[in-house]
């Protein structure tokens, strides 16, 4: 099986322009990234994927910049390369600064040093945070 190509705005069909037009209306953007574009050759699954990330990622009880900032700390430890470069640039544009950065970083590997420990030592829940 062949490496899917990139479906771009002029050669897509109508049903993904009209995803796209959307995309680059909500994100502000000229034209867009590489996912949605690999994305669309199945327009089925670009217009899902659109339709939950618009819904989850939109304000509501946190701010675009927390989501942008928990995305990018789930795409760190999930080594996703595309989408650390993406949330970062997300993150950046919705406020996140260098030093919450650092301290970002500095919790992600934290969390995950304690998480393999305990995973690793197969401590039990304690009563207080069992609720």
């Amino acid at each position: 099986m062949s490496r899917p190509k990139p479906v771009e705005y002029a050669s897509a069909s109508d049903e993904v322009r009209a995803i796209f037009d959307d995309i680059k209306t909500v994100k502000q953007i000229d034209d867009p990234n590489n996912f949605w574009k690999y994305l669309a050759n199945d327009p089925a699954a670009l217009r899902r994927t659109w339709e939950s990330i618009k819904e989850v990622m939109s304000p509501g009880a946190l701010d675009v910049k927390t989501k942008e900032m928990i995305y990018l700390a789930v795409s760190i430890t999930n080594n996703c390369g595309y989408c650390i470069a993406s949330h970062t640039a997300a993150a950046q544009k919705a406020g996140m600064t260098q030093e919450q950065f650092g301290e970002l970083l500095s919790v992600i590997g934290m969390a995950n040093q304690t998480n393999r420990l305990v995973n690793g030592l197969r401590v039990p829940i304690d009563a207080a945070f069992d609720q």
